[in-house]
């Protein structure tokens, strides 16, 4: 039997148990709570009217809120029956979120109070940068230090071949129904150029995704397909580019016969759920642009909770704590 009277000690096995902080960005579940949302995403600072009503517009095109809590809940699961498949009974997670309830060190704090002496962080996003993964990471030893517990931070997993595969094997069955000249586009959300310019390592981040992704499709760089970026933030300061709406106008203008058809496939690899990015800024935004165009349009499919990626991901987490 456990040697803690919460089971959060020791499994039956005798090894320590693991807390896994599954870490996202949240999302409102309901209209009520978009303003506190958007407010908390804006450091505390409301929004004008205008900036909410344009938000709540993009929520109402997709219904009125984003799938993105459900999406999140149900990786947690499948997360979690990963690790009980590989290890039944020494893992437990928790999601712990940036903008939305639970907070991060919301998470930490119960945690704390079940005993959990470890925790293993892993961000749903795959690649690194101070600004987002390292973020989440960094808020959660912060949470973690004056409850005594270490955390083990999964920092990238760019080119984990589960993913890559995932992703390839979607994006080669969409290339075979749009036209032969089609270009793809890799993309992830923007970040503010300053961020960049410390010598973060973001694009090459993503980079490394596309690369492998390509190869994989056996796609050549240029001809075939290229990188952009896409969701910046409505602030003054430069963001990293280029957009993906220039580059659609981009291929859109370029000279062509009228008679050769050409599309263009956006695979969203820097995103991992269907949810307001991609939902609004691609499948309704990006696909506006391209028929403007005249161009085919097409995005290959989040991986949501994909089994075998998840089973891929629960194997990082037991590497991760040693």
């Amino acid at each position: 039997m456990s040697s803690s009277t919460n089971g959060a000690h020791t499994n039956d096995m005798g090894s320590e148990r693991i807390a896994v902080l599954l870490m996202a960005y949240g999302t409102p579940r309901t209209r009520d709570e978009i303003l506190p949302y958007y407010t908390d995403i804006r450091r505390g600072r409301p929004p004008t009217p205008e900036a909410l009503a344009d938000l709540t517009a993009r929520y109402d095109a997709l219904g009125g809120t984003s799938p993105l809590a459900a999406h999140t809940e149900a990786q947690r699961d499948a997360l979690q029956a990963a690790l009980d498949a590989a290890a039944p009974g020494r893992y437990v997670v928790s999601l712990g979120l940036k903008h939305a309830e639970p907070k991060v060190e919301a998470a930490v704090d119960a945690i704390a109070v079940q005993g959990f002496r470890t925790i293993v962080g892993l961000v749903l996003a795959p690649h690194y940068s101070a600004f987002s993964v390292g973020q989440y990471l960094d808020r959660a030893r912060a949470a973690a230090e004056p409850h005594g517990i270490t955390v083990h931070g999964i920092e990238s997993w760019a080119t984990e071949p589960a993913y890559v595969t995932f992703v390839a094997d979607d994006l080669r069955a969409r290339l075979a129904e749009l036209p032969a000249d089609t270009k793809v586009l890799f993309t992830a959300h923007s970040l503010p150029q300053r961020i960049i310019d410390t010598g973060d390592p973001y694009p090459q981040e993503l980079r490394a995704t596309a690369e492998a992704v390509a190869a994989q499709v056996g796609l050549s760089q240029w001809n075939r397909w290229a990188i952009a970026w896409q969701s910046a933030g409505r602030t003054p300061e430069p963001w990293l580019g280029p957009d993906i709406l220039q580059v659609i106008d981009d291929l859109g203008g370029a000279e062509n016969d009228a008679e050769h058809e050409r599309g263009v496939l956006v695979s969203a690899v820097g995103f991992v759920s269907d949810h307001l990015e991609v939902l609004y800024d691609l499948d309704i935004e990006a696909a506006a642009r391209a028929r403007s165009h005249g161009l085919a349009f097409a995005r290959t499919k989040c991986m949501n909770d994909d089994a075998t990626v998840m089973a891929a991901l629960a194997a990082r987490v037991i590497a991760a704590h040693g």
